[in-house]
């Protein structure tokens, strides 16, 4: 036994992707016992995949070692000749320890659903493994599927557990969703059958392929659509409000704290690391969509009234430094990326969680008719205020490291000229001057004035000990990173020098 949890030859990526897709099938199975069993069974197997996730990551993961480790390779379906391949590396690592973090503090916001609790337990759970396997895959096909498993779940969690319009915004999810994968699932298949008479799909194989460029070029179009409705990336990015504005604040929680990331995981993992010579053609567009990203959604944040939209034009907004750090080709861009995806995943996650208990006492979602909270609920008005200055990157925030890191990139970058550095420059920082005009005035219509709210007196209880918990939970890593960002730029910071020195500095 001693020797099975001391050694790196045992499966342990294949245990961390599959245990939560498993026992939450057993639950299913389960006698039904009331909703406080499922849901302290649920948040038993979160906290367990995460602390063994943190175990196998601790003891047994180099930290200076950019090559893949923790590899898992079998053969899955031996007609296909179909391989079971898994690994993790300084790039997959951050975003996994995210995905375990706020998935398992996502299970503890849905403790008031108590409709159907079995089959919504079992869909987060379910979301868990894909995503857990999405970031761990190293076969383009498993990486494929496991983009899928997750689509299923969040379409059930909208259309079962949202508003009034979870239909319609179910239904567009999905619409945009699996469109954009058959570009993803099209680009798999014509990347694994090219040039050989032997289909590959091994991304340690493929890292070496080299294409035509008109044809490298087909295939990164197609990943980037794909990629750009997860991020997601202007003009494709319409389905993000309505999917945020109508789905349960747990929902929220995994949308903008982990589906995002997917999408930016995919354009470095795929995009960059796959297709280096048609990413290098495509890095000015991107750092000029990306630009235009920041300004775009900054400027229409504040004309949504629906409090939820407005939160989910700033994640837009934020996802725009993401694109111009891996349109940037430097280290500090693509660190800068990373670190953002990871600051940008507990403050969005932050954000919908103050906002959905908000809901729940005041049962309210339009900006207008609020006013006057802080007295009423103080301590949520503190949590709020304070993550709505890490959300314009306040000093000692993560925010502010990620972004800074970002603009530390564009500068040194040796791709582009002094005068378009200067320009992509000042009009971030143009974005970053509209930031605290639609957060802080988000905080003011909610908390601040003198106009009555309308409701049941009993509804204005303030943050309880589990919503203070959870709060305080995802705050404590925001500060950490703000103020010692080598902790998360430790783990990437060799993998990124390693994709950067080996495909664009040769």
């Amino acid at each position: 036994m001693y020797l099975v949890f001391t050694t790196n030859d045992f499966p342990w990526l294949t245990i961390i992707v599959i245990f939560p897709l498993f026992a939450g099938s057993l639950m299913l199975l389960l006698p039904h016992r009331g909703n406080k069993v499922i849901r302290w069974y649920t948040i038993c197997i979160c906290v367990f995949e995460l602390l063994l996730t943190t175990y196998v990551f601790c003891f047994h993961f180099k930290f200076d070692d950019p090559l893949v480790q923790l590899a898992d390779d079998f053969k899955w379906i031996q007609f296909l000749d179909f391989y079971w391949r898994l690994g993790i590396d300084g790039l997959s690592i951050g975003t996994i320890l995210l995905t375990g973090f706020i998935t398992t503090l996502a299970t503890l916001a849905a403790w008031p659903v108590t409709r159907d609790s079995k089959l919504f337990h079992f869909l987060m759970l379910a979301m868990y493994s894909g995503q857990i396997g999405s970031f761990s895959s190293r076969d383009l096909l498993l990486f494929f599927i496991m983009w899928e498993l997750e689509l299923i779940p969040v379409y059930l969690l909208l259309s079962m557990w949202g508003g009034k319009k979870r239909l319609y915004s179910a239904t567009k999810f999905i619409l945009y969703t699996a469109g954009s994968s058959v570009f993803l699932l099209i680009g798999v298949l014509g990347i694994g059958l090219y040039g050989s008479n032997e289909p590959t799909l091994n991304f340690e194989i493929l890292t070496n392929q080299s294409y035509p460029i008109a044809l490298e070029i087909i295939f990164y179009i197609g990943f980037l659509i794909s990629f750009a409705v997860k991020s997601p990336i202007i003009p494709l990015h319409t389905w993000l409000p309505d999917t945020h504005g109508e789905a349960h604040y747990s929902t929220c929680m995994l949308l903008a704290g982990i589906l995002l990331k997917m999408g930016a995981y995919g354009l470095v993992r795929i995009n960059m690391e796959l297709l280096p010579h048609a990413h290098s053609i495509f890095c000015p567009w991107l750092m000029i969509v990306g630009t235009m990203q920041i300004i775009y959604a900054a400027s229409t944040s504040p004309g949504q009234h629906n409090l939820k939209k407005r939160i989910a034009y700033s994640s837009v907004s934020h996802m725009g430094f993401l694109i111009i750090g891996i349109g940037s080709i430097t280290d500090p861009g693509l660190n800068g990326a990373i670190l953002q995806i990871i600051s940008h995943g507990f403050i969005g996650a932050a954000l919908f969680f103050l906002a959905g208990i908000s809901y729940d006492r005041i049962r309210l979602v339009y900006l207008d008719e609020m006013g006057g909270m802080a007295i009423s609920i103080p301590k949520i008005f503190t949590m709020f205020t304070i993550l709505s200055m890490a959300s314009l990157a306040l000093p000692s925030m993560s925010g502010f490291v990620a972004e800074l890191v970002v603009f530390f990139g564009i500068i040194t970058s040796q791709k582009y000229f002094l005068m378009s550095k200067i320009v992509i420059t000042f009009v971030m920082a143009i974005g970053m001057i509209l930031t605290p005009i639609y957060s802080l005035s988000m905080s003011r219509q909610m908390f601040y004035g003198y106009k009555l709210i309308t409701g049941p007196s009993s509804s204005f209880f303030d943050s309880g000990p589990r919503e203070l918990f959870l709060s305080i939970s995802i705050l404590l890593p925001i500060i950490g990173i703000g103020i010692y960002p080598d902790f998360v730029l430790s783990l990437s910071s060799d993998k990124v020098e390693s994709i950067l020195s080996n495909y664009f500095y040769r």
